[in-house]
This record gives C-alpha cells, structure tokens and sequence, in this order.
C-alpha cells in the first residue's frame, strides 16, 4: 500500500478542493440588482435592505410574522371539482396544478387561517402569487367564502391579502363566477358588521382587483405595489399614449383616493392591530404589553369548529 497515494495525496486534494456551495443561499433584489443573504432577507420578511423593495411572500410566512408567536390555525376550505372544463393548453390542467403544488408546496393559491395578532382575533386570509400567479378559481373563492364564514361565526374581522394575476383561464366562466359569489361573501361580513380590510400586495389585478380586493372597509396597501384592472402596457397600446411615471402604483392611487394607506411590511403587523382595536371598538393597544410575532409555532387545520 502506497500511504502518500491513498492518503496524503487525497487528503491535499481535500484541503483545496472546491467546495459546493448551495445556490439558494442568496437573492438578487429585482429592483437594485444587490445579492442579498437569504437568511437575513428572510428576517427582513423579503423587504430589500438597500432599496426597500417589497419581494413576494409566502401566505405561510407572512402569517407566521404576522399572528401572536407565528401560531395559527388553519382553516379547511371546501374542495372543488379538478377540472371542470377539462381544459388542456401545452399541458393538461391538472398537470399544472401539479407542478404548481410542487413548486410552491401549498395546495392551492390560498391560505385561510385564524389566530391573534396583538391579543386581537381575527380571521385572515392570503393569496400566494407563486402557485399560478394567485389566479382566481373555484378554490379561491371557496377559501374566501369560508374565511367570511368563519368569521361571521366567531365575530372576528376579517384581514385578506390579494396577490394575483387575475382570473384562472382553465376555468373559464367558472373562473369569472367567483367575482359575484366573493362579493356575497364580503356583504356577509357587512351584515354581521364586521369589519373588513384588505392589503393589496404586488401585484393585485384583473378580476381580484374588480371584486374582493377593492371591497374593503379599510385599503391598505404595500410600497410599490401594482394595482389595476388591466395593466399599463395595454392602455397604453389602447389609448396611443404615455401614462403618468407610476401610473397604478400603490403611492398613485393613494394619491387619487383609492387607497386608505401604503404600510411598509414591517409596520404592517402594529398597524392592523390599531386598525382592527379602533373598528372593534376595544381598547388601544399597549405597545410593551403586545406579544411579538415569534417563530413558526405548531399549525393545526379545522374545518371550522375549534381545535381542543
């Protein structure tokens, strides 16, 4: 046995070997271009340190800083048919829904959950923009449906995140369907006097934009967002002119009296406790006596009584 070929020349080649490194570990802000440390961008709940660009999240991660301690309860929404229309494209619809669930890791392009944030209940519920760009379909407006439901139920407010691109072209009319059956959802929680507040998050368009996410008692929106109907590119070619700089961004439209707020995520949390304590009439809030959002708890899934 040769001792200076089976072990010291590998154990050189060990010491100056290049070491892989995992290709997650950073992300490049698609506004300023600078490479940030995925760990410290998630700390920063996906806000750009240099330019404060406001990246997508995730419903999951965004509940997880948003509730008392990052615990909620996860609310079960009732499942529609697969593929009504048995649409097919490039590829059949349920093989995207497939790759959609893989990517994301999510069911479906909302999550509804319940929980407290600053000793307030509520009801919440977020669209992922990851999962089909957040298109609207008949799980969507399943989800909303229970969430007002729910809410009704347990007299709490309801907060919902849009993030979407739109209507789900592979359902078609069913798709377009849920623009009227969410409105009924939202009259629900005006009857029972609740309030209702939305957070329009980038981007927030298409039908989303024509029904639920502009019915809130409260708008509120993050920097920088794109809110609209149809986008700039198309009134554009439509009208044969320039749009304004910033035309249908969150600071635009609250300019124009469409929204109630632009909220930096950061703030966001303190801000809706305020918010949903003033519309509920209970007491202010005392900012030492708030429990911090804090790591993800345990997460458990009701079809709508209590968990024991």
């Amino acid at each position: 046995m040769n001792w200076i070929t089976n072990y010291v020349r590998p154990r050189i080649n060990s010491l100056f070997s290049r070491r892989e490194v995992p290709e997650n570990l950073w992300t490049k802000c698609p506004e300023c271009g600078t490479m940030l440390f995925h760990r410290e961008l998630t700390e920063n709940l996906n806000v750009c340190s240099s330019c404060d660009h406001h990246m997508a999240i995730s419903p999951r991660d965004r509940f997880n800083s948003l509730f008392d301690g990052g615990v909620f309860v996860e609310v079960k929404v009732p499942e529609p048919l697969a593929d009504p229309l048995h649409f097919r494209d490039q590829k059949k619809y349920p093989e995207r829904m497939k790759a959609a669930q893989k990517s994301s890791g999510e069911k479906e392009a909302m999550l509804v959950a319940e929980g407290e944030i600053g000793r307030t209940p509520i009801v919440a519920a977020a669209q992922d923009f990851s999962f089909m760009a957040g298109s609207m379909g008949m799980y969507v407006g399943n989800a909303i449906i229970a969430a007002a439901e729910r809410a009704v139920k347990l007299k709490r407010p309801l907060v919902l995140f849009s993030a979407a691109g739109g209507a789900r072209m592979q359902e078609g009319i069913l798709s377009l369907m849920q623009m009227p059956r969410t409105t009924v959802a939202v009259e629900m929680l005006k009857e029972a006097g609740l309030p209702y507040v939305v957070v329009l998050t980038h981007p927030t368009t298409g039908g989303v934009t024509a029904s639920y996410a502009m019915l809130g008692d409260i708008q509120i929106a993050e920097p920088g967002a794109l809110i609209c109907f149809a986008g700039p590119r198309v009134i554009e070619q439509t009208i044969r002119e320039k749009l304004p700089e910033g035309f249908q961004r969150a600071e635009y439209l609250l300019e124009h009296g469409m929204l109630d707020r632009v909220t930096h995520r950061k703030k966001l949390r303190t801000e809706l406790v305020s918010i949903l304590r003033l519309l509920g009439r209970l007491p202010a809030p005392i900012a030492g006596d708030l429990p911090p959002p804090g790591e993800p708890g345990t997460v458990l899934v009701t079809d709508g009584e209590k968990p024991a």
